[in-house]
């Protein structure tokens, strides 16, 4: 900055302006001639490089005529000097001059660079007013429009430039002015289009007329759902009846059936237990054998309805045989000997008495603890006693044969040893039933089935002209 004011210095000292020289001299009535020779003399020495800008006598030339007495013209003359190449550094501690004009340069190029800066920001704020303009149009229009915000308007200062952003010019607080009250005057309309949009506040007399409007609606929504409930419900007791009658026109046609299979003498019959075999002759090949064969039993009750043709003995009403023992469990009345049961050929005489042609439920119960057993006709036990293969246990895998008795595994069977008659529910459990359970199958008040073999149709299997045939065990009993 020295060495900037030295140039100046420099200059101002070199020039000499011509009315310095008229001013030092008061003006006076001489002729031209003296005039004259005073500009001479104030002319630069012909030595000068630059020389003297206007001349006396160009000076003289251009003042025109003069009057006499007039004072002479006073112009100003600018003598410019040659400087030399190198301007007188400043005699600071530390500074040189490439760096003052770097500092020059520098200076410069911020204040372009600011101004560059207030001509974007200009510009921005321009485009921000005509983006609020055209917002402010559409609300007007009758379109809610999101309200422009309020911060953000002035850019942050560009990086690059030198400390803090300068003060803003009077135009840029005018333009935040202008779009202030803009936002202001969006905000208004914004809160006015609600207001159009739902139009006046309805009167009292119209707020009443819709008040009746809607319970007279709530009423006839209240009288349909009455008459949609009353339909129903009369539908319901219509297919109700429907149901009613069908159900009776079906057990009139059942009983019809029934009735018909009665009167034509019909084998047929629908439950899987209600059916009987049938031997009619005694001979060794009339039989029906159990699909099914025993576990390892240590205690089992075998119940069965039965009823005997047999002129003499009972014959053998059923016969379990495995391979390494024939006489594994039977029941078997032969020739004049009382009925017996026999368990892996050890014997107990039965005090039953089935010989009258009728039907009648036996069981047969024994465990092996002790050898205790029990027998039971029409529900009543007619016998027991123990030491009956005491801890014997029943093996397994062995055939049943119901009408025959086994020599062999399901073979070899007597003729005088067959049973003449009819077999039904016959059935096996692996313990002792009670008493009254006992007598509840006699008395056909109780349908239980041998949770070890059951009477079903599919699992008894008939040969040599053995029959099945319908049975109930409680009419059949009745009529016997």
């Amino acid at each position: 900055m020295l060495a900037f004011l030295g140039a100046i210095i420099c200059i101002i000292a070199s020039v000499h302006p011509a009315g310095t020289a008229a001013s030092s001299s008061p003006p006076s009535s001489s002729s031209s001639s003296d005039n004259d020779s005073a500009a001479a003399a104030l002319l630069p020495p012909a030595d000068k490089g630059l020389g003297a800008l206007h001349g006396p006598a160009e000076a003289l030339a251009s003042a025109g005529p003069r009057l006499p007495g007039s004072p002479p013209p006073l112009f100003s003359r600018f003598v410019c000097t040659p400087l030399s190449a190198e301007c007188p550094a400043a005699t600071g501690p530390g500074t040189t001059g490439p760096e003052e004009l770097l500092a020059l340069r520098s200076a410069a190029a911020q204040l372009r660079r600011t101004a560059l800066e207030q001509k974007e920001r200009i510009r921005m704020d321009q485009e921000t007013i005509r983006e609020l303009t055209g917002k402010l149009s559409r609300c007007e229009g009758g379109f809610r429009a999101p309200q422009a915000p309020a911060a953000g308007l002035r850019a942050a200062p560009k990086p690059g430039t030198m400390g803090h952003p300068p003060a803003e010019p009077p135009a840029v607080r005018e333009l935040e002015e202008a779009v202030r009250a803009l936002q202001d005057r969006i905000e208004r309309i914004e809160q006015e289009l609600p207001a159009r949009a739902n139009g006046s506040v309805p009167t009292t007399p119209a707020l009443a007329r819709d008040a009746l409007h809607t319970k007279m609606e709530q009423l006839e929504e209240q009288l349909l759902s009455k008459i949609l409930t009353l339909q129903k419900e009369r539908q319901a007791a219509n297919s109700d009846r429907s149901q009613q009658q069908h159900d009776i026109e079906k057990e009139l046609n059942s009983l019809q059936s029934r009735v018909a299979e009665l009167e034509h003498g019909s084998p047929g019959y629908s439950p899987p237990d209600a059916f009987k075999v049938t031997i009619p002759v005694q001979n060794n090949y009339m039989y029906a054998r159990m699909k099914k064969s025993l576990p390892e039993l240590y205690a089992f009750t075998i119940c069965m309805w039965l009823k005997s043709k047999a002129l003499a003995g009972l014959g053998t009403p059923f016969s379990y045989s495995v391979p390494s023992q024939a006489n594994e469990i039977v029941l078997l009345e032969w020739g004049t000997n009382p009925l017996e049961l026999l368990i892996n050929d050890k014997v107990a005489q039965l005090p039953l008495s089935l010989k009258d042609k009728a039907w009648h439920h036996i069981c047969v119960a024994w465990t092996t603890r002790d050898g205790k057993w029990s027998a039971y006709q029409d529900g009543e036990q007619r016998g027991a006693g123990e030491n009956l293969a005491s801890w014997h246990a029943i093996k397994p895998q062995g055939v049943i044969i119901l009408g025959q008795e086994q020599d062999t595994l399901g073979g070899r069977f007597d003729a005088t040893q067959a049973f003449v008659g009819e077999l039904a529910q016959f059935g096996v459990w692996d313990h002792m039933l009670a008493p009254a359970e006992i007598l509840a199958l006699a008395n056909c008040t109780s349908r239980l089935q041998g949770n070890v073999i059951q009477w079903d149709d599919q699992a008894v299997e008939v040969f040599g002209g053995a029959t099945k045939a319908a049975f109930t065990a409680c009419e059949e009993g009745r009529k016997a």
